[in-house]
């Protein structure tokens, strides 16, 4: 059997590694092809490197553009690999223009699609992730879910039982694996300390909200240092802008391994992040997730997420909660041990489990 992976962005570099490691074991021929989606070294290639990843088989090259811009260059580039390569089935990861794009190939092409990490839903079409998502699922042949929610809502759209396949968390993998390291790494570090990420257009592309969030981790700052390592995209935000960073700890874009090893120290994270909700969940340590929703709602049901929204004193309230040892501390959720990719290969190289032809 062959199996063409396409990633094109950092969580698609997480998800993959644990499954291109798995179905290596059982032999199947496997190609890898970049999209260039995400083309800076620390958003990339670096993550290549340390998930130990084999070098792409195909770089697309694309780099940035807008949403058509991007999805539209990747369609046009990735359909001349995916007739050259003919592959028995194509794995997408995730909900990023990538994995939008190679679905549309495949469903044009009847190729088999298989879809990791299928289901979530935050039930917001305002976020293009969203959009990608549902997408996704419907022209996918076989849905690796991670959560018993993700199922719920896909048989709810319509999508028959025998395509849906709850695996576990294929990132909680590669967070297992590489935790040992990370813990390992020596770091200067505060006792204690507020980790922070945003990058999602709806928080950094309107100046006025993301002043609010920077004024609001400026107050934090009062009671808890903030070590904020920053997205190209709200670096240039806060430059073109002119926004304030008083008592925040500006820091380059980090590695897997360089944020991990910060994350699993930190006394809490606030976020905008829906891997990081899920990787703060798997580590016992509370996060503010900075939206109004989630795709995830398993992290904040079960594990240690809670929405604050747009609210920022509210953020500031409930970093004080957690300041005081008031925070969630949550529980892993079921299937996230480590495993998800090996029940992803066990299905795929048995090739009865796949489900064939074009979707309906």
């Amino acid at each position: 059997m062959h199996i063409l992976h396409v990633v094109g962005a950092r969580p698609n570099f997480m998800k993959a590694a644990p499954v291109l490691r798995a179905l290596r074991e059982t032999g199947a021929e496997q190609t890898l092809v970049h999209t260039g989606q995400h083309y800076d070294v620390n958003m990339s290639d670096a993550f290549f490197r340390e998930l130990g990843m084999p070098e792409p088989d195909v770089n697309l090259a694309v780099g940035s553009g807008s949403h058509a811009e991007q999805t539209a260059e990747i369609m046009i580039r990735f359909e001349k690999v995916a007739k050259k390569y003919q592959p028995d089935l194509v794995l997408v990861y995730g909900d990023v223009n990538s994995t939008v794009a190679a679905a549309l190939v495949c469903a044009k092409l009847l190729i088999r699609l298989g879809h990791v990490e299928a289901g979530l839903r935050s039930f917001d079409r305002n976020m293009p992730e969203e959009v990608n998502r549902v997408v996704t699922d419907q022209l996918s042949n076989i849905l690796f879910t991670p959560s018993a929610d993700a199922n719920d809502n896909l048989r709810r759209e319509g999508v028959t039982a025998e395509k849906i396949c709850l695996v576990g968390n294929v990132m909680i993998d590669t967070l297992i694996r590489f935790l040992p390291i990370a813990q390992a790494m020596k770091n200067d570090l505060p006792r204690r300390y507020a980790l922070v990420t945003l990058h999602r257009p709806a928080n950094v592309d309107d100046p006025q909200m993301l002043q609010g969030i920077l004024s609001a981790l400026s107050a934090i700052h009062d009671d808890v240092p903030v070590i904020f390592p920053v997205h190209p995209r709200t670096r240039h935000a806060i430059r073109e802008f002119g926004l304030h960073t008083e008592g925040i700890e500006i820091r380059e874009p980090l590695s897997y391994l360089e944020f991990l090893a910060l994350q699993c120290r930190a006394t809490l994270v606030i976020t905008d992040s829906g891997g990081i909700q899920e990787e703060a969940t798997y580590l016992g340590i509370p996060c503010l997730t900075v939206r109004p929703n989630t795709e995830r709602p398993v992290t904040v049901e079960v594990g240690t997420n809670t929405i604050v929204g747009n609210d920022v004193e509210k953020l500031k309230a409930e970093t004080l909660n957690i300041l005081s040892g008031r925070g969630k501390k949550g529980r892993l959720p079921p299937l996230w041990d480590g495993h998800a990719s090996e029940r992803i290969a066990s299905l795929v190289a048995s090739r009865d489990a796949l489900p064939t032809g074009a979707v309906e």
